[in-house]
């Protein structure tokens, strides 16, 4: 055989051994990847009964300070926590210190003060599980229950991203009145025989105040994330208008997803796949209110998008907003990690999960039945549209690996 023959023989071979090689590391990876998803999910499942409970077991740390060292870049609180029933169980039994109005914002919500300096965010009933909130899909007030749905959710998927949520009974005589500012106790009445009170926000009604049952306000009370962690608020690329007959740009234009991947922080990096996560998120839960989002302050793109603010979900089990997938099925990219967990929830795994979730909660039951229904069949949706997908650009371009070096240009 010729020296020119040779040579050209060899890198014939060295390039089918480089191929094989790269082949079988690649898939070896993504096995390994697959694996460690179907245990995360396993991990999730053992552990979704948090049973509300005052013992530190680990630790002679005050609950809050536990909470607080959670809190990292890319998660509200770690994959192993065996001290998270505690911490709620301090976020629905501790003394109230202080009341005030809540933070600026649209909605009716309470800023309070737990003995120990904590501070929760609580969000009073306004609707009956069974009410059915009609009109658009961000209609309606805050619910409450759909805090607490929407954390637990949180923690079925593995995103780890919203802040911690626990149902809570208030007296809003003998907690909330004596510890009160000027400014929220003004804004009480009595209604009948029902304690109430409207609050200060830009839909804060004197004429639509919220009541408590006599004196016994149910709600939700949701963790204040550590101050260390200031927070920067974004408008979402995919954010409504609001207004009646003024289309966003991304309702008529679908190659919209191509400008998104242009701009930063989505051009590189996690968020547009964040962006992705929490629009499976929200069509699940039905919310299509998600206009702005928060990360943590000055990360340049590399922090999560922090699921904050969810209570404008479960209002009509029987509406399913497509609408609010258009991130998924416009950029049609989705983390492999997520797709797993999806499939993983299947055929009603993910309705008996979140009952399971949310059964020890002290508002339980948190979701009506066709709640949980409309779960099911909004994952479905989810399942086919990746799939639609994936038929037209093939898995390799829709899935995603996590451990990817990210670059959507």
């Amino acid at each position: 055989m010729k020296l020119k023959q040779r040579v050209v023989l060899l890198a014939i071979l060295l390039i089918i051994f480089i191929f094989t090689k790269v082949f079988l590391i690649d898939n070896l990876e993504t096995s390994a990847a697959s694996r460690e998803d179907q245990r995360a999910f396993q991990r999730m499942l053992s552990g979704l009964r948090v049973a509300l409970d005052p013992r530190l077991e680990h630790t002679l740390q005050s609950p809050w300070e536990i909470a607080a060292q959670w809190v990292v870049p890319r998660e509200v609180y770690p994959e192993d926590t065996p001290e998270l029933g505690a911490v709620m169980h301090a976020m629905t039994t501790k003394k109230i210190v202080k009341a005030d109005v809540g933070y600026k914002g649209t909605q009716l919500k309470a800023l309070l003060i737990l003995e120990g300096g904590q501070k929760v965010v609580f969000k009073p009933k306004r609707y009956a599980r069974d009410y059915i909130v009609e009109g658009e899909p961000y209609a309606g007030y805050d619910r409450h229950n759909a805090e607490v749905a929407a954390f637990h959710l949180d923690r079925i998927l593995g995103f780890r991203r919203a802040p911690l949520v626990v149902g809570r009974f208030v007296n809003l005589r003998t907690e909330i009145k004596p510890v009160a500012t000027e400014q929220l106790l003004g804004t009480f009445m009595t209604v009948g025989n029902n304690t109430c009170f409207y609050g200060k926000c830009y839909y804060c009604r004197e004429t639509e105040p919220a009541c408590a049952d006599g004196d016994i306000m149910e709600g939700s009370v949701t963790l204040w994330l550590p101050d260390v962690w200031p927070l920067q608020k974004h408008r979402h690329p995919w954010g409504r208008t609001y207004r009646e007959g003024k289309l966003a740009r991304w309702e008529y234009d679908e190659s919209y997803c191509d400008a998104v991947k242009k701009t930063s922080p989505y051009d590189s990096g996690p968020r547009l796949l964040d962006i992705i996560d929490t629009a499976i998120f929200d069509y699940l839960i039905g919310n299509a209110d998600r206009h702005h989002y928060e990360s943590f302050q000055d990360d340049e793109g590399a922090s999560m998008l922090i699921l904050l603010d969810n209570a404008k979900s479960f209002g009509n089990p029987a509406l399913d907003e497509r609408s609010i997938l258009a991130p998924l099925y416009q950029c049609c990219i989705i983390r492999v990690s997520t797709w797993n967990r999806l499939n993983y929830l299947k055929n009603g795994v993910l309705k008996s999960a979140l009952k399971t979730a949310m059964s020890h909660d002290p508002i339980s039951p948190v979701l009506s039945e066709p709640h949980l229904d409309a779960l099911e069949q909004r994952l479905l949706s989810i399942l086919a549209t990746v799939k639609q997908c994936t038929d037209q650009f093939g898995p390799d371009v829709v899935l995603v690996e996590d451990r990817m070096t990210l670059s959507h240009l």
